[in-house]
């Protein structure tokens, strides 16, 4: 694995969720999942009742993440977001990776949660990364 590779999959390990890009019926869909890493893979857990996990098997996929929320104050970290693409294959987990995974949501969109799993297999890797000089404060303008 190159250093952007290493250094991606170390940053995506610091947030839970992102967000799954791909295309369904010929539109496309933005979806948030739950991720962890495993073998250089990432491990998705997201809603069977939305259809998505089927669109996305064996298909090419985006998955993005970043700390956008978690950069917020005056001595924060940069704030960075990492994408990776490649094709998807459903799966299904090991009890050590669904307890890596964590407690699921209870219920999306107000039907009760159905875990669907994916695998994505990196082909392409970015990060990007807005640096602040320490005097500047990230907030939101009122």
């Amino acid at each position: 694995m190159s250093f952007e590779e290493l250094h991606a999959i170390d940053l995506l390990g610091k947030v839970p969720y992102g967000r799954l890009a791909t295309s369904m019926r010929a539109l496309p869909i933005l979806t948030v999942a739950r991720h962890i890493v495993v073998d250089g893979h990432v491990v998705l857990r997201m809603h069977r009742g939305l259809g998505y996990h089927d669109a996305c098997d064996g298909t090419v996929v985006a998955y993005g993440a970043d700390n956008f929320n978690a950069a917020t104050s005056a001595g924060s970290d940069d704030l960075w977001s990492v994408q990776f693409t490649g094709p998807a294959r459903i799966v299904e987990p090991t009890c050590a990776q669904r307890e890596r995974l964590g407690p699921a949501p209870v219920e999306v969109d107000g039907e009760p949660f159905a875990p669907a799993y994916l695998r994505l297999d990196p082909h392409f890797v970015t990060v990007h990364t807005l640096g602040f000089h320490a005097s500047q404060q990230i907030r939101n303008a009122a």
